[in-house]
Order: structure tokens, then sequence, then C-alpha cells
């Protein structure tokens, strides 16, 4: 449907353009890759991919419940020989499971935060998002005597709020740019095609490693021999951002 025709049959683009110019003229409107964002420009924003000619690519996993999945896909990675990877945990699951946590550090992979309650943060109240960042924040220090410095927040839901607040507890939002959809159990077969077909240079990819999801790890092994059959080198988040241009989404 031509957005210029919705309502009651007439042409808006011309309104449009005028409300546009409008907003450009009190800066809260910017164009980025040729969408017109509603967004002040120079705030935070969630990063999805970077930008590089580089073959490289970002293996991450969610985890926030179980631990059925989490040791077998370590053991494909420790198997495959894939060194770098970050591994999304939310504090309450790392503090239930901590020799899981210390079998990721064992093995040298990024852990990032996954944040605290399993919640949406955009519905909560600002005080309430940075207890939760912060709560994460000291449970994964004390466990790996690391501070974490990116985050993903539970189900990817966040606002400018959110990535504000984010910024001011000195982490950085990531997202991503390829969505295995593993938690939707729909065949070993529908994952590797879903994480190959989309795959591309400074792609970041959402997978999970909690119980909820019995097809990842068998998806696994195919997923790494044919991404490096494609040239492919695996990479951490923090190593990807070391690339030259980062491609960050902003939020109304």
């Amino acid at each position: 449907m031509n957005f210029f025709y919705v309502i009651n049959g007439k042409k808006l683009k011309k309104y449009f353009i005028v409300c546009v110019a409008v907003l450009f003229a009190v800066g809260i409107v910017y164009v980025e890759k040729g969408n017109v964002s509603v967004f002040a420009p120079n705030q935070p924003s969630a990063i999805y991919n970077v930008q590089t000619d580089k073959k490289v690519i970002a293996l991450t996993f969610d985890i926030s419940w179980g631990e059925k999945r989490a040791e077998p896909i370590l053991k494909i990675l420790e198997d495959k020989g894939v060194k770098n990877v970050t591994f999304f945990l939310s504090s309450p699951w790392s503090k239930t499971h901590p020799d899981i946590v210390n079998r990721i550090i064992k093995d040298g992979f990024e852990i990032a935060s996954h944040g605290h309650k399993h919640v949406n943060y955009s519905s909560l109240s600002d005080d309430e998002i940075r207890k939760q960042i912060q709560i994460s924040n000291q449970i994964l220090t004390d466990l790996t005597g690391k501070t974490p410095n990116l985050i993903r927040m539970p189900n990817g839901d966040f606002d400018k709020r959110v990535l504000k607040i984010a910024e001011e507890e000195k982490y950085t939002v990531i997202q991503w740019d390829t969505d295995s959809l593993d938690w939707m159990n729909k065949g070993v077969d529908n994952i590797i095609q879903r994480v190959v077909s989309k795959a591309h240079p400074g792609d970041i990819v959402l997978m999970h490693a909690s119980d909820s999801c019995t097809q990842t790890h068998e998806a696994l092994p195919v997923i790494i021999d044919q991404l490096r059959a494609k040239g492919y080198e695996f990479v951490t988040v923090t190593e990807m951002l070391k690339q030259t241009k980062i491609s960050q989404e902003p939020v109304a």
C-alpha cells in the first residue's frame, strides 16, 4: 500500500514533506542510509552489525535458563576449534550455574550481560532500568572477575531511555542482524538455512543456549562448517566493534 494514499484517499506526500522539513528545522529528524528517523542525532544507539569488507562474523548466544543446552554447545565450539564467541548471560542464571560460567571463562569466550530480570526494560521506570543493569553488572563481575561492557536486553527490547541509561552505566547495547529463530524450534535445517543464507561480512548472529532451544546444538556444527567454507572468520563482538563502520539503529 502506498504510504501517501492512506487517509481518505488523498495524496499526502506534500504534507509529509512539509512536516519533515519542519522537524529538520527543529533538529529532531535526520536521515541515515536513506531512511528518515524521528530521533535526534548523536544519541545512544543499539549496534546491529559492522560495515566491513572483511569476512568476519560474530556468533552470539543468549542464556537465561536451563543447563542441558549450554555444555553441548560449548563442546561443539571446542571440537570445531571456534575460540571467539560471545555469550550474553542473564545474572540469575549465572548465579545458579557458576560451573557453566566458569567453563565459558576457561574456554576463553567473551561474556556479556543479558540483564537481570527477563522482562521488557522499556516497560520499566528509569530507576528500575538502572537497577536491573547494575544488579546484573555486579553479579557478573563477582562471578567472572571482569566487568562486562556489552549488554543485550532481555527479548532484545529497548527504547531511547534504556539506551541512554545503558550508556550512562558504561554499556554498549548489542542487537543482531541475523536472527536464527532457533527458539522457535522449526527444525535443524531451517536454523542452518536462516543463518548461512543471511550471513554477511560484519554480521552479528543471534542464537540461544537456553534449554528451550532444543535444536541449536544440532544445527551449530553445520553452520560453522558452511560459514568457514564461505571464508568466514569467527570473532567476538568486541573484536567486531574494532572494525571500521558500525551500523546503529536509532530508536524513536
